[in-house]
């Protein structure tokens, strides 16, 4: 472990996703990536391909490339949209959402599980407090400027 943020979530990240995919492996037979391209399908479905990889960030031939395999195993449909051109409208099948609602509950109740754990009484984790902080600093996150080369970057400027 170490004593710098950055490096501290990007192992908890690491962490929670092995974690996420061995469950998913064991309980579904998909990966946590695949597991991911259904869940955040489910968030916006039914959207076209250049706005899931988006969402996914990812490029559009990233989405593309897995799409007939998911259709061709029974996760999604793909609709094209008359008179948009090439457009494609994706959605989960039901086998999909079924997937998404049962292991993203396990997965959920997993976690939640995690952070109440005893091990962890001594300082305990607010599970809606952490997640609503959590949800607050992503999206000031994503408002921000990418700082060039050499440059100070400083959050709380940004914020008045």
């Amino acid at each position: 472990m170490s004593d710098r943020l950055t490096f501290t979530l990007h192992e908890l990240i690491a962490e929670l996703d092995a974690f996420a995919d061995a469950a998913l492996q064991t309980g579904w037979g998909v990966t946590f990536n695949h597991f991911q391209f259904l869940a955040v399908l489910y968030d916006h479905e039914p959207v076209d391909m250049t706005t899931l990889a988006r969402c996914l960030g990812v490029t559009k031939a990233a989405v593309s490339k897995r799409v007939p395999a998911l259709v061709e195993d029974g996760w999604i449909t793909a609709v094209s949209q008359p008179g948009a051109g090439r457009s494609i409208l994706l959605s989960l099948t039901d086998k999909g959402t079924a997937l998404v609602r049962d292991a993203g509950e396990v997965l959920e109740r997993e976690f939640a599980a995690m952070l109440t754990h005893p091990s962890l009484a001594g300082d305990p984790i607010d599970a809606p407090r952490l997640n609503a902080q959590l949800v607050a600093l992503t999206a000031f996150i994503q408002q921000q400027p990418a700082p060039g080369p050499g440059a100070a970057h400083h959050p709380q400027e940004t914020l008045a």
